[in-house]
């Protein structure tokens, strides 16, 4: 969500929008499609680069707000398209890096409470820490890239719901980079900037800021208008700067190698602001968030394009776009790419569960101008008292202004000790969604409208979120118990030089090292997709792993 606090600003921004219905509507099939035949042979065997910044809505002079100079993401979006109607699948990190990396909404892959793995240090009783376990056949977004010879990397963060894959990445870590590839070999990576994380808000408070400290910034109206407000969105702001020289440090790497035109660039957040009332929430401070593709030779270039996008149309776009067909089993679509074969979307879909120590359930649906919220337990406040966030002083002081009786009538509502069951909200008359149509009988063809595909969504999902997680957990992990993988089978053909494998769990992959003497087992593995030559010199390391199981143990072959 933008923060809107001049009548300019928001005007400023509704040129942006409108501008970009114009562009959308008559840009001809060549520009607005790129996957014709024309372009494809562009985009064919393109390098990926995802930058990734974290906990951030829409706040930069791209997408309307003027607060601070980002010349970095302004340069991409002047080279590159901006998508303005992009939402993340849930308000906070895990849930959605789920969605993003299978392609699956985390509420069909039982990944919608926040850190299934850490869940014993929000001080959940009762439960053990756990892994999703997607379907047999789900691979991460990376390992498709990987089997079509792709060098895949991610700098750094993973936090996906479950361990990575052991064949996902030829390299996740803090050194992960493109430049240790072979020559020539095209690259999918991912560049994660934590600087803009909800936590940078108070551990950054001790730094000096990248913006004047008395600078103008907007506060939107759930929010107190203070001292102690000004100075955290200040610090907001002045992460927004520091994140785009981070980024800008990756794009001048990436023309040092001579990549600029060669790769497709995305740069977007991966869910909305850090703010109280933002994170966690799937109001649009929480979901909705700014995306920007920068392609080679800047096709497209200034466009603003306004369908609407989901996070799990991200993995399917960037195989598309690397000529990889996308996976049949994914609930998204490519929107971009040789594979663009479904018609834009008519709604994008939210969830929220368990955040940290606290159980909620609230599902959301959106098209491109009303909101419905089917809120699972309204006898739970808004708001949800968590340690981690109450870290924050501007969210300290609200509950101190709450306390006190000094917030006014639009700060309260969060702090409401009950929900309505059902929320209705105009986005383009109502941006901040304050203002509840759910029984304005106005707006009843809407309400049903919505509610009916919210339904209907949940039931094509088969929502995980309607189990409890103690439930959730024994249908995954039966008694409790991570299931393990099983160690391949291995089998000696010809003159026993060649090796073929196979897995013996279901949806498993196998990965394999080839050991020269004196070698061990590194943490990188080679996906096995054909038998092996080994020859009489040389060991065969191999191990299985599914999602959300336990790896196998490691084989050596002699």
């Amino acid at each position: 969500m933008i923060f809107f606090n001049t009548p300019k600003l928001f005007l400023s921004w509704i040129g942006v929008i409108v501008v970009g219905m114009m562009l959308t509507q008559c840009s001809d099939q060549k520009i607005a499609d790129v996957s014709q035949e024309t372009e494809t042979s562009k985009l064919q065997k393109l390098n990926i680069l995802w930058l990734v910044a974290e906990d951030l809505s829409a706040i930069i002079p791209p997408f309307g707000d003027m607060t601070v100079a980002t010349p970095n993401l302004s340069r991409l979006a002047a080279e590159g398209v901006r998508f303005t109607q992009v939402y993340s699948t849930s308000g906070v990190c895990a849930p959605s890096r789920a969605a993003i990396a299978t392609g699956m909404y985390q509420n069909r892959i039982g990944a919608q409470h926040m850190r299934t793995t850490n869940i014993k240090k929000f001080g959940v009783d009762g439960l053990i820490a756990y892994e999703a376990v997607p379907p047999p056949y789900v691979k991460m977004h990376s390992q498709h890239f990987r089997e079509a010879g792709y060098y895949t990397t991610n700098n750094a963060k993973e936090d996906y719901q479950f361990r990575k894959s052991l064949v996902a990445w030829d390299d996740s870590s803090d050194s992960a980079h493109w430049r240790h590839r072979n020559a020539g070999q095209p690259f999918f990576s991912v560049f994660n900037f934590g600087i803009t994380h909800e936590s940078q808000v108070w551990e950054q408070s001790g730094q000096p800021l990248l913006i004047a400290s008395d600078t103008d910034v907007p506060i939107p109206p759930y929010l107190q208008d203070t001292d102690v407000s000004r100075r955290d969105v200040r610090q907001v702001y002045s992460n927004v700067v520091a994140m785009d020289q981070q980024v800008g440090q990756i794009l001048a790497q990436l023309e040092e190698d001579d990549l600029l035109d060669s790769t497709i660039i995305f740069w977007y957040t991966d869910h909305g602001g850090p703010l109280p009332r933002q994170k966690r929430l799937l109001y649009d401070s929480g979901i909705h968030v700014p995306l920007i593709i920068r392609f080679p030779d800047k096709l497209r270039a200034g466009e603003i394009d306004d369908q609407l996008i989901s996070f799990v149309d991200f993995k399917s776009t960037a195989l598309s776009l690397a000529g990889i067909e996308p996976p049949s089993y994914v609930d998204g679509r490519a929107f971009l790419g040789d594979y663009v074969s479904t018609p834009n979307r008519r709604y994008i879909h939210a969830a929220a569960d368990r955040f940290d120590s606290e159980y909620d359930m609230i599902r959301a649906v959106r098209d491109g101008r009303f909101k419905y919220l089917k809120n699972y337990k309204p006898e739970r406040p808004y708001y949800l008292p968590l340690t981690y966030r109450e870290q924050m002083p501007i969210m300290q002081e609200l509950l101190k202004l709450r306390d006190s009786g000094l917030l006014n009538e639009i700060q309260t509502q969060w702090f409401r000790t009950s929900k309505d069951e059902e929320e209705l909200f105009d986005i383009l008359r109502d941006p901040y969604e304050l203002n509840n149509l759910a029984k304005d009988p106005t707006h009843a063809e809407k309400l049903v409208e919505l509610r009916n595909e919210l339904n209907n969504w949940m039931t094509s999902v088969e929502d995980k979120g309607l189990m409890s997680e103690g439930d959730l957990i024994q249908s995954m992990w039966p008694g409790a118990v991570q299931p393990i993988t099983l160690s391949p089978v291995a089998t000696k053909r010809g003159n026993n030089s060649e090796i073929a494998l196979r897995s013996q769990t279901e949806g498993a992959s196998i990965g394999y090292q080839i050991l020269e003497q004196g070698e061990v087992v590194n943490g990188v593995w080679e996906i096995y997709k054909d038998p092996l030559t080994v020859d009489d010199s040389q060991r065969l390391a191999v191990v299985a792993h599914r999602l959300g199981f336990a790896p196998s143990e490691i084989m050596i072959i002699r």
